[in-house]
């Protein structure tokens, strides 16, 4: 396959990269079971858990100068520079919180009250965490939201659409960097650029909790303010959210003990343990680098496994839509409609989205799980997904999407399946 088209991992590693993760072929119960739904979870890593487990059963503080309490320092010490290799951030702030969507709150919170502008910028797509932050403060300062609309054909948002609505007056511009519906990328680099052409010193946040387990994310090529992904979707654990902030971002008032520096953003003890997820995380993806690489720079060895996941998962996007093994894909499987679909899968995460002629989308995903299949419906009535599908028309979508542990099989029972129900419903 073209890189274009993606390139699939070997049959060898495949069965490797699935080894090292929890319940991707069966569930809890034994029983078989194909989990299409990682853009609302994700598989767990079997080091994560175990890492988080391991350090979190220590009754040790680590503000403490005994010799468990450094050892937990330095779990925490490398977790933070390994949250700082995921971004290739190389000044400001580290900050875990409970979620990633409270991380974006304190984030936005920050800069609207803090920073002048008559209005804030932000797109219809965007996750509740960000869209409801940014409206809310925009009440609070007497701001004018400005929204970006979407692009019905791809699923995203233009880069013409965000930066027409910048102006001198704007203090903040809050972005995704990929659809948790339609899986579209944002161009975010070229966001970046226009925007801060059109006003330099323009605070920019980016949720990437959807976008960060698929590909590569270089701050010092996309320099924003705030960035945050949530490690439980990007193979790790429940139970924090991971933020990082520019300097200026991290010196704006926030909540913060008095007696902590200025850009300290922690409140209360650390969670060592979710610092050890992260570097398992980082531990895995660098694991898959090397098998491609004789890189020595951990940065390295992740940027080049993050690639391949990349590559490996343009691939399987390719297979779904477009078929396996003389199974048939989605565009040509009768009574399937396939939304935001087009060519270009470079600008795509592995994110497909379909209606059924004769299913509405809560009875399909019901009648998927009695075939063994886990997928998500999303709906125009659901305070997740209601703002989005009504930007492009729709009272609804099944959204699919598997993760770079599964391999051509799994895409092929898949699409079995899909076939099946797609026929049972016209009968």
């Amino acid at each position: 396959m073209s890189s274009r088209q993606g390139q699939l991992f070997a049959e060898s590693l495949m069965e490797q990269i699935k080894s090292r993760f929890h319940y991707v072929d069966c569930d809890v119960d034994g029983r078989a079971r194909l989990f299409f739904d990682n853009a609302g979870g994700s598989f767990r890593l079997k080091a994560a858990s175990e890492a988080f487990a391991r350090i979190d059963a220590l009754p040790d503080c680590p503000e403490r100068i005994h010799e468990r309490a450094r050892y937990l320092q330095d779990i925490q010490t490398r977790g933070e520079e390994d949250i700082r290799r995921i971004f290739n951030a190389r000044d400001g702030s580290v900050y875990l919180s409970l979620t990633a969507s409270a991380a974006m709150f304190e984030m936005v919170r920050a800069v609207m009250e803090n920073v002048p502008g008559t209005n804030a910028v932000t797109t219809i797509l965007e996750h509740p965490s960000s869209f409801d932050a940014m409206k809310l403060y925009c009440e609070r300062t007497g701001k004018a939201l400005r929204i970006a609309p979407s692009n019905a054909e791809t699923g995203g948002i233009d880069a013409d659409a965000i930066v027409s609505l910048i102006d001198d007056d704007t203090a903040l511009l809050s972005v995704m960097y990929a659809s948790n519906i339609s899986g579209a990328k944002l161009d975010i680099a070229a966001i970046v650029e226009r925007a801060r052409a059109r006003k330099p010193d323009l605070y920019i946040i980016v949720d990437a909790v959807q976008h960060a387990p698929h590909a590569v994310i270089d701050l010092q090529k996309t320099p924003v303010d705030g960035i945050s992904f949530a490690p439980y979707k990007f193979f790790g654990c429940r139970g924090a959210g991971v933020a990082w902030l520019s300097e200026r971002l991290a010196e704006l008032p926030h909540h913060r003990l008095d007696a902590r520096e200025k850009g300290v953003w922690e409140l209360g003890s650390p969670a060592p343990a979710h610092f050890a997820v992260v570097s398992a995380i980082v531990d895995y993806v660098a694991w898959i680098g090397a098998q491609f690489s004789d890189a020595e720079d951990r940065r390295e060895l992740l940027v080049k496994g993050m690639l391949r996941i990349e590559e490996h998962e343009r691939a399987l996007l390719s297979l779904l839509l477009d078929g396996v093994a003389g199974q048939r894909g989605l565009r040509a499987i009768d009574g399937v409609r396939v939304f935001w679909d087009h060519d270009d899968l470079t600008r795509r995460d592995l994110i497909a989205g379909i209606g059924f002629d004769g299913l509405d989308p809560t009875t399909a995903v019901r009648a998927y799980e009695e075939r063994g299949v886990t997928v998500y419906e999303r709906i125009a009535t659901s305070l997740y997904s209601g703002r989005m599908l009504k930007s492009f028309r729709l009272d609804g979508a099944v959204r699919i999407s598997p993760l770079h542990c599964h391999g051509p099989g799994d895409v092929a029972r898949f699409l079995a399946v899909t076939e099946d129900l797609a026929t049972a419903s016209r009968a």
